[in-house]
């Protein structure tokens, strides 16, 4: 899909087309189901399919606020994150007693009467420059790293974006980004060796 097409189909979402809907979902919800697979160790399918709905619950209501600043995938995965980590949170309410009941796949949106319709299976994930133990290391350590770091890295290396795209999404150069993110992943680093003394690295040096 070019980018002038993109944009048509958002310009129809906006209009109410319904069939657009199905095509953008269509579009962008394995990409997105892949990026938040990757964002929890720990993640079951039940999980994702849950964060996904709630991310295009959202993308749904707040299109609007959508301006083109970034490429719509870029702007669909920073929403994943937020959501995924409101969802980590109730999780760790729910152990302490609280939490909330997880909304139904069939839930329809209150203000365009659409329900989601995700593809299905999810396809396996990747973890790119990380093997599963290392992996596992990251995430607990991500835990730990505030933003705008994390996002950068979830961005970077989980969402597999171009320091163009993530320049665009965080609005600055192309040059900060990579800085950024090389000082990011210091950072990280110097959690997870002072978390977990006596194991490699996952960066590669």
């Amino acid at each position: 899909m070019t980018q002038l097409d993109e944009k048509q189909l958002i310009a129809r979402c906006r209009n109410g087309d319904s069939a657009a809907w199905d095509d953008l979902f269509e579009r962008f919800y394995a990409a997105t189901a892949r990026f938040v697979f990757q964002l929890g160790r720990d993640f079951t399918r039940e999980d994702v399919e849950e964060i996904c709905q709630e991310t295009f619950l959202s993308v749904i209501k707040n299109i609007e606020s959508f301006h083109g600043g970034c490429q719509f995938q870029t702007w669909v995965f920073r929403v994943a994150a937020n959501k995924a980590a409101d969802f980590r949170e109730r999780q760790h309410a729910a152990k302490r007693g609280g939490g909330r009941a997880p909304l139904s796949l069939q839930v329809e949106d209150p203000n365009t009467g659409l329900t989601l319709d995700p593809p299905s299976p999810l396809p396996a994930p990747d973890l790119m420059l990380m093997n599963v133990e290392q992996a596992g290391l990251v995430h607990l350590a991500l835990d730990d790293l505030g933003q705008p770091c994390r996002e950068i890295i979830q961005l970077r290396y989980f969402g597999d974006l171009s320091y163009e795209e993530i320049s665009e999404s965080l609005q600055m150069n192309a040059k900060t980004v990579s800085s950024r993110l090389s000082k990011c992943l210091d950072q990280l680093e110097i959690i997870v060796r002072k978390t977990f003394s006596g194991e490699n690295s996952p960066f590669p040096v």
